[in-house]
Order: structure tokens, then C-alpha cells, then sequence
């Protein structure tokens, strides 16, 4: 499944910016979606997800409260609204896919088969 990435950029502290995650393909109805984050020098970090077909989202706490992951299945779109950024949100973000992911592997970036090619955030205090 291709995945492309979008919506990145340079903000200021307490701004919002909204990533979305686009495919050709109409599969966010069977497949569960998910935002990852890497920062300079660390690892995957998870952010979000989505579960396939239904209402269920999942957040790390870093990010609960401020961030919103959502599905238009009309435009095969997953998008992640992030609020009241900080400069600790700045990182890479990935999206991904999976149409097997089961809950306890939600959080293990190895569990998703798709990944779109990252957009950067970069969030200046």
C-alpha cells in the first residue's frame, strides 16, 4: 500500500498544524492507521492510531489532549490535527498502515507493513 505523507512545517510554539496521510487506494476501512515520530538522534517514537473500520483512537500520552487523528474514507485520507505545539513535537513524522495490526502491537512501529515517506515538523520556541 503507497502512503503519502503531507502537511509539515516551520511553527511556532502554541501553533497547529495538520498532517494527512493519503493513498490511492481505498483501504482505511480494513486497514488501522498510525502517525509515528522520529527526532534527531532517537528512535521511532509511536504517536497515534487509528483502528481499521471503527471510532477507536489511541494517543501517546505525550501528545493526549493536544493532538487529533481522524479518518475521511471518501478522500482514503488519515489526518493528525496537533494543537498547542511544542518544540519537543519537533521531529520527522511517518504515517503507517496495517491491515493485520492487532492491539498489543499497537505502539511497535515493526507492526506496520506500509509507511509513507515522513513529513518534517519543526516547531521553533
Amino acid at each position: 500500500v503507497q502512503l503519502q505523507a503531507s502537511g509539515g512545517g516551520l511553527v511556532q510554539a502554541g501553533d497547529s498544524l495538520r498532517l494527512s496521510c493519503t493513498t490511492p487506494e481505498r483501504i482505511f476501512g480494513s486497514y488501522s492507521a498510525a502517525w509515528f515520530r522520529q527526532a534527531p538522534g532517537k528512535g521511532q517514537e509511536f504517536v497515534s492510531a487509528l483502528w481499521r473500520g471503527g471510532p477507536n483512537t489511541y494517543y501517546a500520552d505525550s501528545v493526549k489532549g493536544r493532538f487529533t487523528i481522524s479518518r475521511d474514507n471518501a478522500k482514503n485520507t488519515v489526518y493528525l490535527q496537533m494543537n498547542s505545539l511544542t518544540p519537543d513535537d519537533t521531529a520527522t513524522y511517518y504515517c503507517a498502515a496495517s491491515r493485520t495490526l492487532i492491539l498489543s502491537s499497537l505502539t511497535n512501529p515493526q507492526a506496520y507493513a506500509s509507511w509513507g515517506q515522513g513529513t518534517q515538523v519543526t516547531v521553533s520556541s
